[in-house]
């Protein structure tokens, strides 16, 4: 199982929007499971759950390891293709990105940490979207249509030596280098809007 696996198709973002399929990746990364077990453990009939498997591995999420035979049946073992997914847009459109209900579940889930953490901020779906939108364009902005990003990128997630925070950090840094003028400035101007519109989410 490879730690990091970058996924560019903007379906990866639709399959991990299933709160099932999420569940069915979190199992498969500790251990391989056939489609009866994992359906056993998620309370679903294994139709069902076949269903989402054939969709993962078609997202090359998920792979067979083994096969193994259990009477006339040959069952087959499955494991998530990685530890970890890294989901970019690469050079998918802002629309593409920000359409997907993943996203706005991922901020829902930053805001909520941060109200954990004392921030007390108001916040509805409205608002998440807005969020959504605007880190959508940052993302665009940041060199995502220059093709040497796009292998600087492929190559740091996929180095085995680096840890999460070190591929972070150096994809961070690759962008900001391939970055023109132009994109520099109006990243700079989305994230004022980004700090400003979190700012509007605290009680005067």
């Amino acid at each position: 199982m490879k730690p990091f696996q970058v996924l560019r198709d903007p379906k990866a973002f639709q399959l991990l929007a299933d709160e099932t399929r999420r569940k069915i990746l979190y199992l498969l990364r500790v251990k391989e499971m056939t489609v009866s077990q994992i359906a056993t453990e998620l309370n679903l009939t294994p139709q069902a759950l076949y269903h989402h498997i054939k969709k993962l591995m078609h997202g090359n999420m998920v792979e067979v390891v083994r096969e193994e035979r259990c009477g006339h049946l040959i069952e087959s073992y499955y494991r998530a293709a990685a530890e970890d997914f890294l989901l970019t847009v690469g050079k998918v459109s802002a629309q593409t990105f920000h359409d997907k209900k993943l996203a706005e579940e991922q901020v829902k889930t930053v805001l909520k940490t941060l109200n954990k953490l004392g921030f007390n901020l108001k916040f509805d779906d409205k608002k998440v979207s807005e969020l959504v939108d605007l880190r959508a364009g940052l993302i665009t902005k940041c060199c995502t249509s220059d093709e040497r990003f796009e292998r600087a990128q492929d190559e740091i997630w996929s180095a085995e030596e680096l840890d999460l925070l070190t591929k972070d950090i150096a994809t961070e840094f690759a962008g900001t280098l391939l970055m023109s003028d132009e994109d520099f400035v109006n990243q700079q101007k989305t994230r004022e809007k980004i700090r400003n519109l979190l700012h509007s989410l605290t009680p005067k």
